[in-house]
Order: C-alpha cells, then structure tokens, then sequence
C-alpha cells in the first residue's frame, strides 16, 4: 500500500498512483513555513472598526472587520531610491528552518510543502503596492528589475536551499496573476521580466530534488505555458473552469503538468446542486486524473469567505474518492 509520499509523487509522474491524491480528510499533503524574525506584526485596532498591521516585509495593512485578511495601504518602499538600501528579513539562517524539520520528523509519510512567500511578483507587488508597482513596471523597468533580482538573491534562493536542507519534499509559491479575465500584466511583460525567474528559481529547487507548486487565483490561460516551460510542476486553481477542464486537459496533452483544485469554488459548488457537483467532479477525473495521475484533488477551506454550507465540498470529496476508486479499479483490472 502507498503512503501519501509515494502518492503523491506517482501523481507527479504519471505513474498510476493507487488512488486519486487529496487534500482534504486524512490529506497526503502537509505544509511546512520557516521562523525567521521579521517586521510582522499582529493585527491592532487602529480606531472604529479598523484595524492594522505589519507583515513581514514592513508594509502596513489595514481592514475594516475582524476578520478579512486586509490589503495593503502603505508599500514600505516609499520611493524607487529605497530599493537599493531596502533590508530584507534573513532566510539564510537554518536555525530558522527547525519547524520544517520538526514537521518532517512528525509526518515522515506525508508529503511536505515548504511555504514560499511567491516569487518576485507576490513580494514586489506588495512593497511599492500594486498600482504604483504595476506603473513602475512598465515605466521604471530598470529599477524594478533591481528590486526582483534582490528578491531572487536574497530571498528566494536561501529559502528554497534551506527548505530542501530541512526535508521539504517541495516548495509553493502563492501568487495570484490574474483577474477573472486575464492576467495583471500582458503576457509580453511575464516573458521577458518573469519567465526567466521562473526558469531560474525552478531549476534551482529541481537541482536540489524538489518540485516546484504554484497557486494562483484568476484567468492565468496565456502565461499557462510558458510557466509549464520554466519548470512548475503542478498548478493548484480554487476556479478550474474559469480555465475550462477541456483546456487544462490540453496543457497535461502538450507536457507533464499536475493540476490541484477542488470543485470550482464560484461556479459549480455555488449551484448547490449535488447532481451537478458530482457530475463536474466526475469530469475532472475523467479528463485529469485519468487513472495515471496529473491531478489532485482540492478543497477550499474557507466555506465562510464563499457563502458555502461544508456539505456541499463534502459531496465533492465523497465522489472523488468514490469515483476514483472506481477509475483506479477499471485501470487495473
């Protein structure tokens, strides 16, 4: 029998796991974030209904309720000049990486996702915050770049090492490209100031014996191959048909590329419809999952911010097991 390590990287490579992976129930992945000291603070009432705070680059949140997660209202780099003496919080220490390996010596059978805080993109967005970034983008390229190798260098590199050091089986990136209609930037931008990042950053943590996982919200379809190009290995979408399950089954067509959703959190679990909800988790197996792998099955833990009663997920995961029970059994029969 197959522990949730070896089933999971069966899915990866194609190799018929014994079932479809999941990440809900008695889930076959766990996560993992390093300890660093950093500028992060928590959530503090800042007069009325509002609140503030500081994450860990030193940009200053605020929300209007107790429980929404905010947005950013102040970039720490107040001007382009600020980039070049900007200090960034220490990730090169292993010390700050014993939580990972604690994590690994608990769950040696799972397998373990080491958080990335995004790529360039994620962190940049936020530290200029992303109207003034995205103009930046496009007008102040040179110093903009500046800002994403630092990033690179200083951030992501001695992250990925130290996770694969602590026993990561891989790292995620979270980072949210797109709208419901395209992606923040044009595809023309991503090829030429982020694909070779990805490319870089990806073979790092492949050098190093660790697939690389990317999330992102929103349409995402133009960049989708050039992300399979540089080296992500699975996606994980909330919204899979905002993609179409046709058109992610024609990605895994062109190259080996696992996808991670559950039921599509605004379209089809919004019906509250149990017919069509077991329906369209039938699809994605059929059309992903295949028997072979290329596919995990999702849930969104956050039912509250959706509107959603569980049991709706909770039929959505009944049927991938079921289903795919069945699937597994046709293909070795």
């Amino acid at each position: 029998m197959m522990n949730s390590r070896e089933i999971v990287q069966r899915t990866l490579d194609y190799s018929c796991p014994e079932r479809v992976a999941r990440s809900f129930g008695d889930a076959d992945l766990a996560w993992a974030n390093c300890d660093p000291p950093t500028r992060a603070t928590d959530w503090q009432r800042a007069g009325g209904a509002a609140w503030e705070r500081f994450d860990e680059w030193g940009n200053l949140w605020r929300r209007i309720d107790d429980t929404s997660k905010g947005e950013v209202a102040e970039g720490v780099l107040k001007t382009l000049a600020d980039i070049d003496t900007y200090v960034f919080p220490d990730y090169t220490r292993p010390e700050d990486y014993d939580s990972v390996r604690q994590a690994r010596r608990d769950q040696p059978d799972k397998w373990l996702i080491g958080g990335l805080p995004g790529f360039a993109f994620n962190i940049a967005r936020k530290m200029r915050r992303l109207e003034t970034y995205l103009m930046d983008l496009m007008s102040e390229r040179e110093a903009i770049h500046r800002l994403h190798d630092r990033i690179d260098e200083e951030v992501l590199s001695p992250m990925i090492r130290n996770y694969a050091a602590a026993g990561a089986d891989c790292v995620m990136i979270v980072e949210d490209w797109g709208t419901q209609t395209q992606t923040l930037v044009s595809p023309r931008v991503w090829h030429e100031e982020f694909a070779p990042r990805f490319k870089r950053l990806c073979a790092l943590s492949h050098s190093l014996g660790m697939p690389v996982f990317m999330h992102s919200c929103g349409q995402i379809e133009a960049i989708v191959p050039g992300l399979m190009e540089a080296g992500v290995d699975l996606l994980q979408f909330d919204q899979p048909d905002l993609h179409g399950i046709d058109a992610l089954a024609a990605h895994q067509a062109r190259g080996r590329i696992t996808f991670w959703c559950p039921v599509d959190i605004q379209s089809t679990l919004q019906s509250r419809d149990e017919a069509a909800i077991r329906a369209k988790t039938r699809e994605m197996l059929d059309k992903l999952w295949r028997g072979r792998g290329g596919f995990v099955a999702g849930y969104y833990t956050d039912n509250a911010s959706i509107g959603l009663d569980p049991r709706w997920q909770e039929i959505a995961c009944d049927e991938f097991e079921r289903y795919g029970a069945q699937l597994a059994q046709r293909r070795d029969s």
